[in-house]
């Protein structure tokens, strides 16, 4: 049976730019995303130059938590040997002036579709030799920013929620890895729907930013490597990897016993 790569946010910016790194090393993919008509541009576009790879198209709304089981069992007949989860979106607002629908939007994107998918893959590959899951966390994931204090705390929860994950199929002797990478500012579609405006200038924004293919050469550098953290250091903005950045409590004699 093929393997394949999913990567769910896959119409634009990082899971865009990560799709054609992947297909340039053979990998079959399945893009997921809301907007069809993208996806089929980049399925075409992909197999223009790869025609001997397979692009599965998969159009959902991850914001729709209740049907994530369904969408998952739709995927049975694949063999998915990575998942990355890249899609989300974020929110720049005082906490007092966030307007509750996008709250909503945010938290079910960014932290529950994350967290199911990952244990729906967890449950159902880990202890097959060769498969991952990175889990797209930000800067915002381990520094609180300004103005965006619901983002980072989702991105706080994706960084623990994985470097957790990481620890735990270790510690348990799983063959899979898990695996975070926390961009900083990146030239996406991004800038527009944190701040809700139609137009959206990173070089006024921003006194450096990396391109989303910059990006997604550091998300290979991190597939390839055994490192649980790829991350921008925010002192020179270059890409750096480590194993954990939180502090956690295995070989501590403090922990709750299990019988």
């Amino acid at each position: 049976m093929n393997k394949y790569v999913m990567i769910t946010g896959a119409s634009s910016g990082i899971g865009l730019a990560t799709a054609k790194k992947m297909v340039s090393r053979g990998k079959n993919l399945i893009l997921v995303a809301r907007r069809k008509d993208k996806l089929l541009n980049l399925k075409d576009e992909l197999k223009s130059s790869y025609p001997e790879i397979d692009a599965v198209i998969k159009t959902f709304d991850l914001t729709k938590t209740d049907a994530i089981n369904s969408f998952w069992e739709s995927l049975s007949n694949y063999d998915i040997e990575t998942l990355i989860n890249n899609a989300g979106m974020g929110m720049y607002s005082l906490i007092k002036d966030q307007n509750d629908e996008r709250t909503q939007s945010l938290l079910k994107l960014d932290v529950e579709a994350l967290a199911l998918l990952t244990t729906l893959f967890v449950k159902d590959y880990w202890n097959v030799e060769g498969t991952q899951v990175i889990n797209i966390s930000s800067a915002g994931g381990y520094e609180i920013v300004p103005n965006a204090i619901t983002y980072c705390a989702s991105k706080f929860f994706v960084s623990a929620f994985t470097e957790g994950l990481a620890l735990e199929l270790k510690e348990t002797g799983a063959k899979m890895r898990a695996k975070v990478l926390a961009p900083a500012a990146t030239k996406t579609e991004f800038g527009k729907v944190a701040n809700n405006v139609e137009d959206y200038d990173y070089d006024q924004a921003f006194p450096q930013y990396h391109t989303a293919e910059q990006v997604a050469s550091f998300l290979m550098d991190l597939y390839d490597h055994d490192s649980i953290l790829g991350f921008i250091n925010r002192d020179n903005f270059e890409f750096e990897k480590k194993n954990n950045y939180f502090e956690n409590a295995y070989g501590k004699g403090t922990n709750q016993t299990l019988k």
